[in-house]
């Protein structure tokens, strides 16, 4: 199974081009979609959710056509939002079995032991009678996966799901994704490079609306290897060298800045090559397609 996007784009009423002519092949398995705010990832998610119409191009999950066919999709479809909302004085049992009705599954006994499953899926079995305004964001994360899985979806859509969680929660979150991705398309959004690097075999990178890249992780690295240059500076120094236009990102370490800067060839005194990490491969792709175009 896959999903075969051509020529998509999307632009709002402002005059605001959320989406600019992307084509992508997602095959199944983890597929990442990089990039910062406002990129145009939630527009993708949300026109592939059947959420929102786009004005050209065409989206197909295997044979069926994702714009024109919005039920058929619906049905083979899971989605969890970045935000989705649920009744607070609801058990998560209760809340399962009544989405599980809305998506047709209408034999009691049969919709009793596929809730049964998901709970114990997610590990939220021991949480089933309790509310859903009690859990922490983790257990809301989780829940929110199980009602994705309800109806044995081909495709599932993930927008942003490890914001705001501990590192425990995470991980266990990383396990189901993984797990869930042996057998579908799972497309995960976020802006969180490391979320990608351990999850995904293959990925895309988007600013404003453009397809940046697109393929594997390791190949995006390949790519960028010999061009990534490091050196350590004095605070004083960091704005100059971000107004230079080769800055692709700095952090602090013990205090002082680490910055990366891109080229083929050294940029100066004091700088020496590094091996490039995914970060530096998004942040190059995001700083090369912010940077002005020459016009002859």
């Amino acid at each position: 199974m896959e999903l075969v996007i051509n020529g998509l784009s999307k632009t709002y009423g402002n005059g605001v081009k959320a989406l600019d002519n992307v084509s992508l092949t997602i095959p199944t398995g983890m597929f990442g979609l990089l990039g910062p705010n406002g990129a145009g990832k939630s527009t993708l998610m949300r026109i592939l959710a059947t959420l929102q119409e786009a004005d050209a191009g065409t989206a197909k999950l295997g044979d069926l056509d994702v714009l024109n066919e919005k039920d058929a999709v619906r049905r083979v479809l899971g989605y969890l939002p970045q935000e989705f909302g649920v009744y607070p004085r609801v058990s998560a049992y209760e809340m399962l079995d009544h989405i599980a009705l809305l998506k047709g599954v209408t034999n009691k006994g049969e919709r009793k032991t596929l809730v049964e499953a998901l709970l114990h899926r997610v590990n939220l079995w021991e949480q089933r009678k309790r509310r859903l305004s009690g859990f922490s964001g983790g257990m809301k994360q989780r829940f929110g996966i199980a009602q994705s899985l309800i109806g044995e979806p081909k495709l599932i859509i993930v927008d942003e799901p490890t914001a705001g969680l501990d590192p425990g929660e995470r991980n266990r979150f990383y396990n189901l994704l993984t797990e869930i991705g042996e057998n579908v398309v799972v497309i995960l959004s976020t802006h969180i490079v490391q979320d990608v690097q351990e999850l995904c075999g293959n990925m895309a990178i988007i600013n404003k609306g453009k397809l940046l890249y697109a393929g594997p992780p390791d190949a995006a690295l390949r790519e960028m290897r010999g061009k990534v240059w490091e050196k350590s500076i004095a605070k004083s120094e960091l704005e100059g060298y971000a107004t230079s236009g080769k800055l692709i990102s700095n952090k602090l370490v013990a205090g002082k800045p680490i910055i990366h800067v891109m080229g083929d060839n050294a940029p100066g005194e004091g700088f020496v090559p590094t091996e490039p990490s995914l970060e530096d491969v998004f942040f190059g792709y995001i700083h090369s397609s912010n940077q002005p175009q020459a016009h002859v």
